[in-house]
């Protein structure tokens, strides 16, 4: 018995010393991650518990988080902005916890507050600064006619005045706010937001002191090379400058008399609700959030901390507090995303020339009102589920029949142990494919809003097919996008395969020297993953400083300016080249590998008898490398058709939606229009209807079974 209470024991320890540690997401990076481990040691040391902080990028984190927390994978603790609170809640995500709020400042108390209750403890706040160069500006402006005027006296050359993401939302909204509209107001159409709109315009392109289509990256490079004197960004701009850098409230709008008032985001710790430490995860975040916390973080983090007790000189976080004083609560209304979607489509029209301020106002205000619309109203799933199971009954029925005749039962008893073999395929197919399958599709037959579901049957399908909601003209139409989507797979498939088998062809040629090196070079676009090819090639594009632009100048001896973005026809040649950039090795190698197999006595044969080098390849080469290449095609079609992430990170579906592919809007309605998962599924179903019909279709072309 003494062995075996020993055993239990060491059985047991493991388990109780995995217990004593609490996981800790964040996006932290720099100053705030080093901040975050000395707190979580100091604070480990002192309870016996330890805290151990996991980075997860910032892109992924709401998602990451909402994916994780309700199956219990997620962390017992998560360090996020308030912005997604509404959601969380709804979600059932965070836990109520109880905070002393006169500790922290009124707003961040706020942030975390609903109902009457408190969902997180405040951490920090960040808002919009105005940053410039102490170098070359003696004196911050007071007002937006101050800054455009020391902006143009300091533009000249490569040197800008002033640069920020003005594209963007979130750097927008300041202006928006000093001309009293808001993005969740009622009516987007208002003239507050005509003229927001038209200040926008004003700033990024009609006073020329900003440069083109400028992004994180590009600010901060023009900012690193002495290129900007002016930056409008956030404390998290600061810490990766080599320049010297000092901080500013922004300006008041002169037009109006209001300051510009940016989004202030708190950053709070929030327990999770499937904490596997609920009491030692309060206890932390309590602490951290604390006096003790506190300092470290505004100590070693340069943090402007929420909690009252704890001062600084520093005169950046002075500005911080100066400029947190009139910065607007960024919202936790789950419509928030979809509204913020809205303005930025009618901000990109404005800021190209396609829409007057007042008709993008009033176009944002139609995309809202169907982005935002309520859910379909529902219906009983009496007839579906009673539908469902004669499917399956007459499916079974279909399935059992042949086991009648007497000889094929006897064949499938005497194979029995065939059947065990390939079982575990089976079984790996239906919980991999089937089973996710089945679910999406019944996903499809709900709405989803605010955290509830309700069933509506094939209502989803019956919007999208009926283009109740766009004209089928419209980029969001179903249609109109399933053209583009048809489109750009064959436009794809021809340049993958025109490529692949004109490059098989030289390099299968022995005169060709080092030819292994070749083939391995030209196989890399395709071994690199997509997305970093997607975002280099995003770049190259650029309007003002893509390389693409810039060698067109040089063939052309001047500056050339195409904005690729712009138009439909450049968008989608953007998005071609990528793509025929990443496909072409594979079908390389699949025609190389054909053409080994080709005699070549034959070509010889066919060039005694006089045939030229077109009239070889089109009737002796390709009839014997269709049929190796057909299976290719096929796939590379399905691949392209999905192909999500050139569409989504090159062009973005760039201009106006026009340039989206079924796949990339399906994910917009899933998680950038209020969570409509029933209306995303029921895209994914209608995909999944398009490439079956096209694979059957394809196999009947090609008399044979390929896909």
């Amino acid at each position: 018995m003494r062995g075996v209470g020993a055993l239990l024991f060491a059985w047991l320890l493991p388990a109780a010393a995995q217990a004593e540690e609490l996981t800790v997401w964040h996006a932290y990076s720099g100053a705030e991650e080093d901040a975050l481990q000395e707190a979580a040691r100091t604070w480990s040391e002192a309870n016996g518990v330890t805290v151990r902080p996991v980075f997860t990028p910032f892109g992924a984190f709401d998602s990451k988080i909402e994916t994780a927390v309700p199956r219990g994978n997620g962390p017992d603790v998560f360090i996020a902005a308030h912005g997604n609170l509404g959601n969380w809640r709804q979600m059932g995500i965070v836990e109520e916890v109880e905070v002393d709020l006169a500790a922290h400042c009124e707003v961040c108390g706020e942030a975390v507050s609903a109902d009457g209750k408190s969902w997180g403890y405040p951490l920090a706040y960040k808002s919009l600064l105005l940053l410039y160069d102490p170098g070359v500006v003696d004196r911050p402006p007071e007002t937006t006619d101050e800054l455009i005027a020391q902006a143009h006296a300091l533009t000249g050359g490569d040197r800008y005045g002033l640069a920020f993401q003005i594209a963007e939302p979130y750097y927008y909204v300041p202006w928006l706010h000093a001309f009293g509209g808001s993005i969740l107001d009622d009516d987007v159409s208002s003239p507050a937001h005509a003229q927001a709109l038209a200040f926008a315009y004003r700033l990024g392109v009609g006073e020329g002191i900003m440069p083109a289509q400028p992004t994180g990256e590009l600010v901060g490079q023009l900012y690193e090379d002495g290129n900007a004197a002016f930056v409008i960004s956030g404390p998290w701009f600061i810490p990766d400058r080599k320049r010297a850098i000092a901080a500013a409230p922004l300006p008041v709008v002169s037009e109006t008399g209001q300051p510009a008032k940016p989004y202030l985001t708190v950053e709070a710790a929030f327990v999770a609700d499937q904490a596997k430490e609920p009491e030692h995860a309060r206890a932390f975040a309590a602490w951290l959030a604390g006096p003790e916390g506190a300092e470290i973080r505004q100590r070693v983090g340069k943090q402007a901390v929420s909690a009252v007790e704890v001062t600084s000189d520093d005169p950046l976080l002075a500005v911080m507090r100066e400029q947190a004083e009139r910065s607007v609560l960024y919202p936790t209304d789950p419509a928030a995303g979809s509204a913020t979607e809205a303005q930025a489509r009618a901000l990109r029209r404005v800021l190209r020339g396609a829409a007057t301020p007042e008709g993008a106002a009033a176009e944002a205000q139609a995309y809202r009102e169907v982005f935002q619309r309520p859910p379909p109203p529902s219906v009983s799933p009496t007839p579906y589920l009673a539908t469902m199971v004669l499917v399956l009954l007459g499916g079974l029925a279909w399935a059992v029949a042949p086991l009648r005749e007497e000889a094929l039962r006897k064949q499938i008893w005497e194979e029995r142990f065939s059947y065990l073999w390939v079982a575990p395929a089976a079984v790996a197919l239906l919980a991999v494919v089937v089973a996710p399958f089945v679910t999406g599709a019944a996903v499809s037959l709900f709405a989803h809003q605010g955290g509830e579901w309700s069933f509506v049957g094939m209502r989803h399908f019956l919007d999208i097919l009926l283009a109740r909601d766009w004209p089928v003209s419209s980029p969001m139409s179903f249609f109109y996008t399933l053209a583009v989507t048809v489109l750009w797979t064959v436009t794809n498939v021809l340049a993958h395969v025109g490529l692949g088998v004109a490059l098989a062809l030289v390099l299968r040629e022995p005169w060709i020297r080092m030819r292994p090196l070749f083939r391995a070079a030209l196989i890399l676009p395709w071994a690199i993953p997509n997305y970093i090819t997607a975002l280099i090639f995003k770049g190259l594009f650029h309007v003002q400083y893509g390389a693409v632009n810039a060698l067109l100048g040089a063939l052309v001896g001047g500056t050339v300016h195409i904005d690729w973005f712009g138009s439909f026809a450049l968008a989608f040649c953007a998005n071609l080249t990528t793509n025929t950039w990443l496909g072409f090795p594979f079908m390389m190698v699949v025609a190389l590998g054909a053409l080994q197999s080709i005699p070549r006595d034959l070509e010889e044969a066919a060039m005694v008898d006089g045939a030229g080098w077109w009239f070889r390849f089109r009737h002796v080469v390709w009839p014997l490398l269709a049929p190796a290449l057909l299976p290719a095609v096929l796939l590379g079609s399905v691949w392209t058709f999905n192909m999500f992430n050139v569409v989504y990170l090159v062009s973005g579906g760039e201009p106006d939606g026009s340039t989206e592919i079924l796949i990339s809007e399906a994910y917009r309605w899933a998680f950038d229009r209020e969570n409509r998962y029933g209306y995303a599924a029921a895209y994914a179903v209608l995909i999944f209807g398009v490439l079956l019909i096209w694979s059957r279709s394809a196999n009947r072309l090609a008399g044979k079974r390929v896909l």
